[in-house]
């Protein structure tokens, strides 16, 4: 074998040169990549054409005139890529994922990678749904029937939690993601990360295994169950009814962060929140530290201007208050009573004279009557009043006798004399 000196590496050998056979190659003799990979491109070239059956798992047709699509085994998990142009593409835009098909084409070796696909020309609808999707859809509608995806069965996320619980494979992504994103978000959080098949068929005994293991961890207050995308049959574990039964039974808060945002998976119905990825999960369990201070910080603002308010409020009430008359002047206050007790008394003044008045006028009047009529006037006129001994006015003579004493009042006074 000849070295290049300059790269230390072996040069380029001319293929006559190398050993024609396979089992003419050695270790001092062997074939490039290159050449091992065109010897298979070559074989397969002269493979017949043939028909192939499976169902979409992916397809991509958005390029005009070319049609990608990977198409998976009805019974193994086994995927082929298809690709086609032209009047391939043309037939394949009508398709979607979850179409069972029929395809004819050629088997092709890409030289690059050494990758067996397909190269289809003609493409034909069999089925919708069929295949493994069909079943997951069955398996979907019994187990909402049983209430499995029930609304009133999500647990609401604690607001600060303080410790995540984490399930995704050794070495992800998305523990990456979702422990990066968390800690630039909420730092004081802690993580208690188990690793797990997230395919394959040890992935749904993993991934319920993880879930009871961090339920019954008390320190653990929401759960993350991630995983990067993939195809659709990648992901089938997460549809798994061990699965879905497992997160619907799980006290403890758990999400969904199971491939993009296309993906679905039962998990996403059973789980209390479904995020759309692994970095989507790690912004909805935990808060924002620097929106939350931001929101402690226009609280506080807020608080201030409000005992601010008050304050003001008070301090004006009682520089009212103290400059009211009633505080200035106290006697302010006793004028109006002082205006009414003068009124008073003046018109109580002015009645108990017109009393008095109305009073003197009457007696007057009562006394003028009594001087007309009294005996006094009658002796002021010169007349006499004689009375008997036992002071009888007398007003006949046969009523005394001789030497009955008598007295007669005068003007000025009374005198004594004698029946003769």
């Amino acid at each position: 074998m000849n070295w290049d000196m300059g790269t230390n590496a072996p040069a380029p050998q001319p293929l006559d040169q190398l050993p024609r056979l396979a089992s003419e190659t050695t270790a001092e003799r062997p074939w490039p990549v290159s050449v091992l990979s065109q010897k298979f491109h070559t074989a397969v070239e002269k493979w017949p054409s043939a028909w192939i059956c499976g169902q979409i798992t992916e397809i991509n047709t958005r390029r005009a005139g070319s049609a990608y699509l990977t198409v998976r085994d009805d019974f193994e998990d086994i995927a082929i890529s298809v690709s086609g142009w032209r009047a391939f593409a043309a037939q394949a835009a009508a398709f979607r994922q979850g179409d069972r098909v029929v395809i004819h084409g050629k088997a092709d070796i890409w030289v690059k990678q050494t990758r067996l696909s397909f190269i289809g020309d003609e493409i034909r609808k069999i089925g919708s749904g069929g295949g493994l999707k069909e079943q997951i859809d069955e398996l979907r509608k019994k187990l909402k029937g049983e209430g499995l995806f029930d609304a009133d069965r999500k647990v609401p996320l604690p607001e600060f939690p303080s410790c995540i619980g984490l399930i995704c494979a050794p070495q992800a992504r998305a523990e990456g993601d979702v422990i990066t994103n968390v800690n630039l978000r909420w730092p004081s959080v802690r993580f208690k990360v188990v690793h797990a098949h997230v395919q394959g068929p040890q992935c749904p005994p993993d991934i319920v295994a993880a879930i009871r293991r961090l339920d019954e961890d008390p320190d653990v207050d929401v759960i993350i169950v991630a995983r990067g995308g993939g195809a659709f049959e990648d992901l089938i574990g997460f549809s798994d009814e061990s699965v879905v039964r497992a997160t619907a039974a799980c006290v403890t808060p758990i999400v969904s962060a199971i491939g993009h945002e296309d993906d679905w998976t039962l998990i996403d119905l059973a789980a209390d929140l479904r995020a759309s990825t692994p970095t989507d999960a790690a912004k909805k369990v935990v808060p924002d530290v620097r929106e939350q201070w931001q929101l402690i910080d226009n609280a506080i603002h807020r608080a201030r201007m409000r005992i601010e308010a008050r304050v003001e409020g008070e301090i004006r009430l009682v520089e009212g208050y103290a400059n009211r008359p009633s505080l200035t002047r106290p006697l302010t206050m006793l004028e109006p009573h002082q205006r009414f007790l003068d009124d008073a008394r003046r018109r109580m003044d002015i009645g108990l004279t017109r009393i008095v008045d109305d009073a003197s006028l009457t007696v007057e009047k009562l006394h003028a009557s009594l001087t007309a009529l009294s005996p006094q006037s009658t002796l002021d006129r010169g007349y006499a009043v004689v009375q008997a001994a036992g002071g009888h006015v007398l007003d006949d003579p046969a009523a005394v006798s001789s030497g009955d004493p008598l007295t007669i009042t005068l003007k000025h006074g009374p005198l004594n004399a004698t029946v003769s």
